[in-house]
């Protein structure tokens, strides 16, 4: 599974994903590309999941024709985020 992590996850998450292949906004050169546009990207490289601290996203895009699933994260601090690392993984995963 082809995983994104939006600009405003800490890359460290990476290292829990090593089971899928996963990417960052940043690596892609996608640095500033906005909810649609973003969305729009990932599907067309093939994403299946986009990992984002926008939570907002979801109401703001009609997300029923996508392709790529959401998993909105209510931080985007690491030492918040860190403890919950199981339930990411498990949420991507699913």
């Amino acid at each position: 599974m082809k995983v994104l992590l939006d600009e405003n996850i800490p890359h460290d998450l990476r290292l829990f994903l090593t089971h899928h292949e996963t990417s960052t906004v940043a690596f892609m050169s996608w640095g500033g590309l906005k909810n649609g546009n973003l969305l729009d990207a990932a599907e067309t490289a093939g994403f299946d999941v986009l990992i984002t601290g926008d939570k907002t996203l979801e109401y703001e895009q009609n997300l029923a024709h996508r392709n790529i699933a959401l998993v909105a994260l209510s931080a985007v601090n690491w030492p918040v985020i860190e403890p919950h690392i199981a339930k990411i993984v498990n949420a991507v995963d699913s």
